[in-house]
């Protein structure tokens, strides 16, 4: 396996991203797609790319993401390729102002990942992407997860060429 995808779903919005953007990957093979409580430490050996997606609980990933980022040694993900991606209600649906505000400067859950999986030594392959939900419990909005699956493959895609699009 060189491609792992990582996520966590409480409602199943992000089950339901990781599948399809797991799939994007035009070898299957070289790809899985698992529950981060389903995680072994040897699936992290010899990857190429990492995924790590969760939806926004608090501004920030559910704990069983945050252990799981934790549990990476230091270095422990060198040179391998990061991304990281989440479901999260759009601001402008959040009514407070000072919610508002606090999500456009410190973002979600994805920032926050992407940051901890540098830390690990992976180096970053995109900039974090969010779907959004209807209502902070969904389901996704439309054309969500069509977006989520054109950069998964756009990210293959420019992978094959040796060139990074972002």
């Amino acid at each position: 396996m060189r491609i792992l995808v990582v996520y966590d779903s409480v409602l199943g919005n992000t089950q339901f991203v990781a599948r399809p953007v797991g799939e994007a990957f035009r070898s299957p093979a070289d790809v899985a797609v698992i529950r981060v409580t389903d995680v072994r430490p040897e699936q992290l050996a010899r990857l190429k790319i990492l995924m790590v997606g969760s939806p926004a609980r608090g501004f920030k990933p559910p704990q069983a993401i945050a252990d799981f980022l934790k549990r990476i040694p230091t270095h422990g993900i060198k040179g391998v390729q990061v991304a990281a991606f989440e479901t999260q209600l759009p601001t402008s649906d959040i009514e407070s102002s000072a919610l508002r505000l606090l999500v456009r400067t410190g973002g979600y859950a994805a920032k926050s990942m992407v940051d901890r999986l540098e830390k690990k030594g992976g180096e970053l392959l995109l900039p974090p992407e969010e779907s959004m939900v209807e209502g902070g419990k969904g389901p996704l909005k439309e054309g969500e997860l069509e977006r989520a699956v054109v950069s998964a493959k756009r990210m293959t895609e420019s992978r094959e060429l040796g060139s990074r699009p972002w």
